[in-house]
């Protein structure tokens, strides 16, 4: 409740007593000079001396030596001095007596004590009664009374409540300075999400879109200037909001200032933002603080950061904590470390503990596991439900669950889904899908997206996809060769290349010595083939025997068709034959006939004969 009149506003109440021993501080004497004049002045018979000394005793918490006071001046008329006495009164227990004081203040145009008449009212359900004496007090500029009735008409959802809510903000009331932040920002969220009326129109986005802004800005001056004032909550989300914005080093300040202040939450922001500073040690100061105040993501963190050292034991004891203050990523974290170390059936339990508390990664984490289990039947509805939750990863896994089962358009409809969310190898089974239906216009964007995404065999696909729309070039055509010049193909095949893509590197080695570039060619076909491709090694035997290098060439045709490639045996049995060794050569060629294909067959077949008929001369 407030206290009236000149120097005489009640700020706290409570007793403060001077420490043994210690000289008085300036102030303190200045006050205590103060609060003499007003004894001998109120002694003499002075009203607003009375009521100033009762005042400031009500302030230190000297009720017994306020109260005559109080009592005096009020009785001479002075109504800051009879609201005080309401204040006074109500603090010993007596709230109907100081709402009678109350009410011959307000009447005699208190403002202070018309919000003490109204919030009185109020306690006690009279709700009209309330509204009166608050509205009294609010329109005579009284901050107090301003939020007070705002929040009495937000309550009963009365649209004046923002007005009133913006007056006391206006008049330097913090709390109401921070509540219309978060309903300027609540609007601004609701016009971001689209959830306003669609009529399909579109003309007035660009004036939705100023709105939201000008929400947006006038949310930020509202959280600082509440913040300024001591608002803790208010100093968390303007860090927020800084923070969002790159404004990092003021967003720490604001963190830090709401962290001082208890506010759990942004100590644990403070702590991710110290992080990614690369200052782990202070991070993990400021998540000590805010997990041991309750906050389960700073324990989450905490138990991160353990784990990253090897301290799987001190990150299970945050998990844990994680999980007790209500946060579901405690248990699915505790899983991932269950699984890491090979406790499989305790990882299953902390799965199912965060799954069935709408944890989605936790619930797909949980269908994989069964799935490696062999348990098919209980892996497909919890991947169903992550995937409906919006787990990408789901939707993707249940698509290779209806995959398996031959349920090819089930499982396309699971690919698209997750595709339509980013998932580069769902665009990949996507794009493979299109492309045996036929379908390339489709199949090309699907593999783009993969592509771009990432993916090396989407890469290679998409390659092959332009590659097959090449004009033929003849051999005969004169003039300068647009062979010289890389295609998008080729640059896509060069992508998959770099990543490990086998075929894209033989591709990519094919294409240079197409070009001329025997060395590039070299280098791919090389590449290639010591990762196992047998056609890149053989290749790069083609490539050998006609720089003159024919004993090296017979190294990679052998490393070739010992891996199945019918064409390298062939060249081996031809490679013997002329050396001579015709035993050699003979075994080579029953290799060839054997691996084929038809053409390699029927060649070898003429060949191992004739070595046949050389060896029974």
């Amino acid at each position: 409740m407030d206290v009236m009149g000149d120097k005489a506003t009640l700020f706290e109440t409570g007793r403060f007593v001077q420490p043994s021993g210690e000289e008085p501080t300036r102030d303190e004497a200045a006050e205590a000079a103060e609060e003499a004049r007003h004894r001998l002045q109120a002694e003499a018979g002075d009203v607003e001396s009375m009521s100033v000394l009762g005042a400031m005793l009500l302030r230190r918490g000297d009720l017994d030596g306020a109260e005559p006071q109080l009592r005096a001046a009020t009785a001479a008329g002075d109504r800051a001095a009879a609201n005080n006495l309401g204040v006074l009164l109500h603090q010993r227990g007596y709230p109907e007596e100081a709402a009678g004081w109350w009410r011959i203040a307000a009447v005699a145009g208190s403002a202070a004590a018309a919000h003490a008449l109204g919030r009185h009212h109020r306690e006690r359900g009279d709700e009209p009664a309330a509204e009166y004496w608050l509205r009294q007090s609010a329109e005579q500029g009284h901050a107090l009374g301003a939020y007070a009735l705002a929040d009495l008409l937000e309550h009963r959802g009365d649209a004046d409540a923002g007005q009133w809510m913006r007056a006391a903000a206006e008049r330097g009331h913090r709390e109401a300075a921070y509540r219309l932040a978060r309903a300027l920002d609540r609007r601004a969220a609701v016009r971001e999400d689209g959830s306003g009326p669609d009529n399909g129109v579109d003309t007035e986005t660009g004036a939705a879109g100023a709105a939201e802004g000008a929400e947006a800005v006038e949310a930020e001056q509202w959280y600082r200037q509440a913040a300024a004032r001591g608002h803790r909550r208010a100093a968390l989300h303007l860090g927020a909001i800084l923070e969002k914005r790159g404004e990092l080093k003021e967003a720490g300040r604001w963190y830090l200032t709401s962290a001082k202040d208890g506010e759990a939450r942004a100590a644990c922001a403070l702590g991710f933002l110290l992080r990614d500073a690369g200052d782990t040690e202070s991070a993990a100061v400021w998540w000590l603080r805010a997990a041991q105040d309750g906050d389960g993501n700073a324990a989450n963190a905490l138990g991160a950061l353990h784990a990253e050292r090897g301290e799987t034991q001190t990150a299970e004891r945050w998990y844990r904590a994680a999980m007790d203050a209500g946060d579901d990523n405690g248990a699915y974290n505790l899983a991932l470390l269950c699984a890491e170390q090979g406790r499989t059936a305790q990882a299953e339990q902390w799965y199912r503990r965060a799954a069935y508390a709408g944890h989605r990664e936790a619930a797909n984490a949980l269908a994989v596991l069964l799935l490696q289990n062999g348990d098919t039947s209980g892996a497909e509805p919890w991947f169903s439900k992550a995937a409906e939750a919006g787990s990408v990863d789901a939707a993707f896994n249940l698509g290779i669950l209806y995959a398996g089962r031959g349920e090819d358009r089930v499982a396309l409809h699971c690919y698209e889904r997750a595709a339509a969310a980013g998932h580069t190898e769902a665009a990949l089974q996507v794009g493979i899908a299109r492309l045996r239906e036929g379908d390339e216009a489709a199949a090309e964007r699907h593999l783009r997206c993969a592509a771009g995404g990432g993916s090396a065999e989407a890469a290679y696909r998409l390659a092959a996809v332009l590659d097959a729309r090449r004009p033929a070039v003849s051999e005969h055509e004169l003039g300068e060769s647009s062979q010289n010049v890389k295609t998008e193909c080729e640059e896509w095949y060069e992508r998959a290349a770099t990543q490990g893509h086998r075929r894209a590197q033989v591709r990519v080695g094919m294409l240079a010595a197409a070009r001329g570039d025997v060395v590039e060619a070299a280098r791919w076909y090389r590449t290639a083939a010591e990762a196992g491709s047998r056609n890149g090694a053989f290749n790069l035997g083609l490539l050998l025997a006609r720089e003159g290098s024919e004993p090296e060439a017979a190294v990679w045709w052998e490393r070739a068709a010992d891996a199945g490639h019918g064409r390298a045996a062939l060249r081996l049995a031809l490679v013997y034959a002329r050396r001579g060794e015709l035993a050699v050569g003979q075994r080579w060629a029953d290799r060839a006939v054997a691996l084929g294909p038809a053409e390699v067959t029927e060649r070898a077949g003429r060949l191992r004969d004739a070595l046949r008929e050389e060896l029974s001369a």
